[in-house]
Formats: structure tokens, sequence, C-alpha cells
């Protein structure tokens, strides 16, 4: 995606999905759910060599700019920078949002993840969004507590950048995800694991305010 129509499209987002590329069905999955309303799409893999990466990205630069959506790397500037992904996300313990920045330039999207309320208020303004939770306790980041609907609330009360709320949030529970003042979220088995990966994001889109 054009630099300059970035961050229009991250203001515009409603639905981030975070998934590993090594699934044999990437290529339709990719096209099945950028098609059905996801508007951010990261790719993590966190135990995988650089070289892998960057292969493992392709389909997602490919299908991301066929549907007008966003790739985000998970947690490595370097890689983010050589496939010409539209953004970088980190977490509380990985590259400083400063120290990106200066790698990746002013048109790479930079998230990070905060975990409680002192983390969300404290988060550098390098940082284009941010990701509030895990809302429940999930099993793609283990042994972290969750940080409950207190820090959607705080989100929703205090943050003057677009954020999302993050963590074991699906059709389920979503709506006292939006009720406490969500508008943007992140998922993953909800739609990786889903017997309809398409209908899962039509489902959960359906769920979201406008």
């Amino acid at each position: 995606m054009k630099p300059a129509k970035r961050r229009d499209r991250l203001a515009a987002a409603r639905l981030y999905l975070v998934t590993g590329g090594r699934r044999p069905d990437i290529v339709p999955f990719l096209e099945a759910v950028l098609a059905a309303g996801v508007d951010i799409v990261q790719l993590r893999e966190k135990d995988a060599e650089a070289g892998e990466v960057m292969r493992l990205a392709e389909p997602f630069v490919e299908a991301a700019e066929r549907h007008g959506a966003l790739f985000v790397v998970n947690d490595r500037a370097d890689i983010a920078a050589a496939v010409g992904a539209d953004g970088l996300h980190v977490g509380q313990d990985d590259l400083p949002v400063a120290a990106a920045r200066e790698l990746l330039g002013p048109e790479v999207l930079i998230g990070l993840s905060t975990h409680s309320a002192s983390q969300l208020d404290a988060a550098p303004a390098e940082a284009d969004y941010l990701c509030a939770g895990p809302v429940w306790e999930t099993p793609t980041k283990p042994g972290r507590p969750a940080a409950g609907l207190a820090a959607v609330r705080h989100a929703a009360a205090t943050a003057r950048r677009p954020w999302f709320a993050i963590g074991g949030i699906d059709t389920g529970n979503l709506p006292s995800v939006v009720d406490a003042g969500a508008r943007r979220i992140v998922v993953v088995r909800a739609i990786t694991q889903a017997p309809d990966a398409a209908e899962a994001v039509r489902a959960l889109r359906a769920g979201l305010p406008d």
C-alpha cells in the first residue's frame, strides 16, 4: 500500500488478524479472510529464521496489496523493511518503538502491545497504534495474566490514537468488549481455528460498530 494511505487505512480499520504463515492453505485462507473484511493482517512467526519469515511473507504482501489491506510483520524491523510491509508490531520487551522508528523511517506504521493502564499511558508518541490486553487469558500468550475489560475501558477513555482490544476475543464475548468501549479488535483463534474463516470474519465484523 502507498505510504500516504497507510494511516488513513489504519484509522478506518476495525478487524485485525494475527496468524502464522505455515498453514498449507495460506493463499486461499488469506484471500478468504481479506475478502470477507479483515483490515489488517499480521504475520507472527516468533521462532522462524529471517529467511523463512521473508519467504512466508510473500503471499501476505501480495494478498494485502490485492485487497487494499495493511500487512504488518511481528517483531522484526529488518524483515518489515526488506519485504516492504506496511507496518511493524512490537511488544514491551521487543525493539523499542523509538529505535524501530529510526530504522524504518516515518512512513511505516508501528504498533505496540500494552498490558496495563500504566503501559498504555506511557506508550511513546512514535507508535501509530496500540493494543490493549489480553482482555482474557489466551494460549497464544502463555503465562500472561488477563488485563480484563478494565484495560478496554481505560483505553476507550484515554487513548488519542487508534487502539485495538486483544486477547481471547470471539463472537461470544465481543458484545462485552464493544460495551466497554472497543471499536477495533485483534483476533487469532476466532478466525484461524474457525471451520469457515470467511464466515467467522463476517460474524465478527457484524458485531463491531462502524
